[in-house]
């Protein structure tokens, strides 16, 4: 099967999974609504990452365009319109884009696009910043650097994303997901080492013009992401 199917496959069941099994829960866990002990670590762990990647960015992005890849409700989406910036922000799942719709605050009307669609799509346009938050971490490492690839020709200062840093507790709860598997299971995670991202991103030649920068781990409960900066020096 080729790269580009594996994509579509994997595309497909992620848009299934968000878009009608899990989007209730989703729009539960990305509220101030009480949830269980073990959402409460993945909400803890999603606003720590929000914060890491928004720390990123600069303090005033008047005049920027920025890609929110992966938007689900849209709380970056809002914290980066807020800094000035013209943001698009896209979702596979339409359920979840309406939902973010539905929260924009009044005072950012017209700041933000949300659309439903693919990240690659390029009729989105060309952008300064492209944000990836937990978007790619369904996809095998070769596949996420094919995406990130792809949008590389439209970013001209940096791409924010994350992925799941392969490590020992990460693969006991994996094993154990896939061992008894349930049919409203998110769709498994796809870890990768750090230093086996970086070698994949090195050989990419639609990468060569960009330099891996910052990087952080984020670790809270239930919630494992790692966080790295591609930038244009």
């Amino acid at each position: 099967m080729s790269a580009d199917a594996n994509y579509l496959d994997r595309r497909g069941e992620i848009q299934t999974y968000f878009d009608r099994t899990a989007a209730q829960a989703w729009e539960r866990l990305t509220s101030t609504a009480p949830v269980g002990r073990i959402r409460a670590t993945v909400r803890a762990g999603r606003d720590r990452m929000r914060s890491t990647l928004l720390s990123w960015l600069p303090a005033d992005m008047s005049g920027a365009r920025l890609l929110d890849a992966g938007c689900g409700t849209g709380a970056l989406a809002v914290e980066a319109a807020r800094r000035g910036a013209a943001v698009l922000a896209i979702d596979l799942s339409p359920t979840l884009v309406d939902i973010a719709r539905e929260r924009i605050p009044s005072d950012l009307a017209g700041r933000i696009d949300f659309r439903s669609g693919d990240m690659l799509d390029p009729a989105l346009g060309s952008f300064d910043f492209v944000v990836g938050m937990d978007s790619l971490i369904h996809y095998r490492a070769d596949d996420a650097v094919k995406v990130l690839a792809g949008l590389a020709p439209r970013t001209s200062t940096a791409m924010l994303f994350t992925f799941a840093p392969l490590t020992p507790p990460l693969a006991v709860m994996l094993a154990a997901g896939r061992l008894f598997p349930r049919g409203n299971r998110s769709p498994s995670i796809e870890p990768v080492t750090p230093s086996g991202l970086r070698r994949r991103i090195g050989v990419e030649p639609a990468l060569a013009s960009f330099s891996a920068a910052r990087t952080e781990r984020i670790s809270a409960g239930f919630y494992t992401s790692q966080a790295l900066e591609l930038v244009r020096p």
